[in-house]
């Protein structure tokens, strides 16, 4: 099978599709090639890479259309580190988890601790969505703006009759920096780079809320036992000093700050998101009208615009197609390993271009017929 050889003309300029780490742009690699290398092996305490946290920060605020009295909190780990630390930091008693695959899960298995109250989990079946439903006594709702294992997105929206003062978690890995929305509708909105951002792991990113932060200032200042590294209130203190707690990759903070500008430069998220629209719109148009491969999401309304899921019939071996395009540079089409179903799972981040989408299609279309 890998001695299939895909003519060009089918072969995108960039065979990049993983689901993170993501595509970079030879722009990007260009500057820190120039400008990122002079950072490199300098201190994160002094002005150079504290400017450069200021940059990304305020780059992000103008992003996400710089809702009144929301900060930048940026803190050492990625969205797994973070997972932990609201656990410790921000959830005051029970939460309420919607669960759609594997990455909610995750976040609900995090808040599963001694000093919280048993959360409740709405588990969704794969492939499909519910909704947020509010839970007298639960003071924080948490759910996944899009799950990357699945290609579900959910709308970023406060639920209706929670209690006074409950915060909304939206997890934006895969959806910040690809997806519009009213940052208002949420209170922490936090994420990892290596997506739409098309940067590297390793850091978390949040934006916060004032009643966010003072959630977290309340807590920080009861007898809650909170590890210095999975503390939000030191995140935020250091963030408001342009800076974390441990050394931050430099490399990502750039690589991440040249991202930002590039989409604040060519008008913000909206131009983004119509950017990922487009892209994602090809894969399902494509999809429906083929004899062979079939959306995995069902209902439309509940389709990811980043993350694109593509079941195919069983008379077709996906990861047989999958090997011929790794061979051929189209690479990491593969799907979320605990899924286990006959599909290819395709980002279609910010920085994916519509063109390269259109050449994959064809290339698919090419091997499936070689193949049979």
């Amino acid at each position: 099978m890998s001695e299939i050889n895909i003519p060009t003309e089918f072969l995108p300029l960039d065979g990049r599709f993983g689901c993170g780490p993501s595509r970079l742009r030879h722009e990007q690699i260009a500057a820190f090639a120039s400008e990122g290398a002079k950072l490199m092996g300098t201190s994160h305490r002094q002005a150079p890479v504290k400017n450069l946290v200021k940059r990304v920060q305020e780059g992000l605020m103008d992003l996400f259309h710089n809702p009144e009295g929301y900060e930048i909190v940026l803190g050492n780990g990625g969205s797994t580190a973070f997972w932990d630390a609201a656990a410790f930091s921000l959830v005051e008693k029970k939460a309420l988890n919607l669960v759609h695959g594997e990455f909610g899960s995750k976040f609900a298995s995090a808040l599963t601790n001694p000093w919280l109250d048993k959360p409740t989990v709405i588990n969704g079946t794969p492939g499909s969505r519910l909704e947020l439903q509010a839970e007298a006594g639960v003071d924080s709702y948490a759910y996944a703006q899009n799950e990357t294992s699945t290609g579900v997105v959910t709308p970023v929206r406060r639920v209706t009759g929670a209690d006074q003062g409950a915060l909304m978690f939206t997890d934006a890995t895969s959806a910040a920096g690809g997806i519009d929305f009213d940052a208002t509708e949420t209170d922490v909105y936090y994420f990892a780079p290596q997506k739409n951002f098309a940067s590297d792991g390793g850091l978390w990113f949040a934006l916060m809320s004032p009643a966010a932060i003072e959630r977290a200032e309340k807590i920080a200042a009861s007898d809650r036992y909170i590890p210095e590294f999975l503390s939000v209130k030191t995140a935020i203190d250091n963030s408001r000093l342009n800076q974390t707690l441990n050394t931050p990759a430099i490399s990502t903070l750039f690589l991440l700050g040249e991202q930002i500008n590039w989409m604040n430069e060519n008008g913000g998220l909206s131009w983004a998101d119509a950017r990922t629209k487009a892209a994602s719109a090809h894969l399902y148009n494509w999809a429906d009208a083929s004899e062979f491969a079939t959306p995995f999401v069902s209902n439309p309304e509940h389709r990811s615009q980043v993350v694109v899921t593509i079941d195919f019939n069983d008379s077709i071996d996906a990861a047989a197609i999958a090997k011929v395009l790794r061979a051929n540079g189209i690479v990491d089409v593969e799907p979320y390993r605990k899924l286990g179903r006959n599909q290819l799972r395709v980002a279609t981040f910010t920085a994916t271009e519509l063109a390269d989408v259109q050449k994959l299609t064809q290339a698919i279309d090419f091997v499936v017929g070689e193949l049979a």
